[in-house]
């Protein structure tokens, strides 16, 4: 399994000489952004994404908050719980970094010495961005769009072939699919009791958010009921 993608003549190789080749013809401070976005920045940017997922969901405190909120707990954990899986696939395919095998790569990132396939910054994203999605389908849309810049920039940066990328978005889809409706059965209860406590509640719904069939949001006008029209005209 090491010699996977080492012959220059298969597609693999050709599109990572291909996007690669763009940091050639680029600017150097051009490159170091993509090694500082590549590296750390998208990664940042998907955390704020679920975080401002969960900042709006707890303001609109709809019934199903609770639900919702389990949901994005789980982007982050399946991620977690994605490149843990990931660790025996690496060490079972041995594939190393493609400039470990091929000539000419314009490397942005030094230093990498573990195995390439698959790729733990796609595994990553993609497996938040899932979650994400399952949440709340507007977030998820941008996160999957992370997700695949993300990808991008690793085979830009000549770190990784785009199987090994490829390989990280199937293995962070499937994490965060298959485990979901595990991962709502065992958070939702957690986040339901959360929603009860007063003290803590407001992780899930803001205060004051509750819209019962005879909640209403404090200060707001009631109408008066037919009882209360007679008195007033008495």
């Amino acid at each position: 399994m090491a010699g996977l993608a080492e012959s220059g003549s298969n597609p693999d190789v050709d599109l990572l000489y291909d996007i690669n080749g763009l940091a050639k013809d680029a600017p150097a401070w051009f490159d170091r952004g993509m090694e500082y976005i590549g590296e750390y920045g998208l990664l940042l940017v998907m955390v704020l994404l679920v975080l401002w997922c969960w900042w709006s969901v707890r303001r609109r405190g709809a019934e199903d908050a609770a639900s919702s909120v389990a949901a994005l707990v789980w982007a982050p954990l399946a991620a977690g719980v994605a490149v843990l899986v990931n660790v025996p696939i690496r060490g079972f395919v041995e594939r190393p970094r493609p400039f470990r095998t091929h000539e000419g790569l314009d490397v942005l990132v030094s230093g990498k010495t573990d195995y390439s396939f698959v790729s733990d910054h796609a595994t990553i994203t993609m497996a938040m961005a899932v979650g994400l999605f399952v949440a709340h389908r507007k977030f998820g849309l941008f996160g999957l769009g992370i997700a695949l810049l993300e990808g991008f920039c690793r085979i830009y940066m000549g770190v990784h072939y785009p199987t090994d990328v490829v390989g990280g978005f199937a293995l962070g889809t499937a994490v965060a699919l298959l485990l979901s409706p595990v991962a709502a059965a065992l958070l939702t209860p957690l986040t339901k009791a959360i929603e009860r406590s007063p003290r803590a509640g407001w992780l899930i719904r803001a205060r004051g958010r509750s819209y019962g069939r005879d909640a209403m949001v404090p200060g707001a006008h009631k109408e008066p009921t037919g009882t209360e029209e007679r008195d007033l005209a008495a």
